[in-house]
């Protein structure tokens, strides 16, 4: 009788480490494109269907290698235990996209990390997962998947050092860097 109750006590301890989040789901939404004509789209926009009107505004060579978009934030913030990007952060991914597009050899490094809560494995999986779901809104906004890589620090790099949400709100992000 005191192995069973062994057995159940352990069970229930593995239960209550177990996350809801589930790593496989896609977050990220599709955009529908719109049909634009040979005419309108202007050349190395970068992207089928992404005319001149999508990426007015950048100006790529006044930037110098490692800088990033002027005035523009370079983290994406997420939920506790979420990859999925919220949509606050739409207009902030649609800048660095133009960014991007405007300037073909720029190359960008997304990387993922989590607040301290959880294992070391499960917060390496979370942080890749973060900067897979940036990237992927990028590729949405037409930017080419061999100009990003995403990686991830976990918790091996928190932004903010404490144990309250306040600290942990800032851990849990993606960083765009740029080389």
């Amino acid at each position: 009788m005191t192995r069973l109750a062994a057995v159940a006590a352990f069970s229930a301890l593995l239960a209550a480490c177990g996350s809801s989040v589930k790593l496989q789901d896609t977050p990220v939404a599709e955009r529908s494109a719109t049909a634009i004509d040979a005419s309108s789209t202007s050349a190395g926009a970068g992207a089928v269907g992404m005319g001149q009107r999508d990426i007015s505004g950048v100006q790529a060579d006044r930037f110098i290698a490692g800088q990033a978009p002027a005035n523009v934030e370079r983290i994406v913030y997420f939920d506790f235990d979420s990859y999925a990007v919220r949509p606050e952060f739409s207009a902030l991914i649609d800048s660095h996209a133009k960014f991007i597009n405007g300037n073909s050899q720029r190359r960008v490094n997304l990387e993922g990390h989590t607040d301290e809560r959880g294992g070391r494995e499960y917060n390496l999986a979370l942080g890749q997962k973060r900067a897979e779901a940036v990237l992927r809104a990028l590729v949405v906004s037409g930017v080419s998947d061999s100009q990003m890589e995403a990686v991830s620090f976990g918790k091996e790099k928190p932004a903010a050092q404490g144990s309250g949400e306040e600290a942990w709100a800032k851990n849990r992000r993606v960083e765009l860097t740029y080389r």
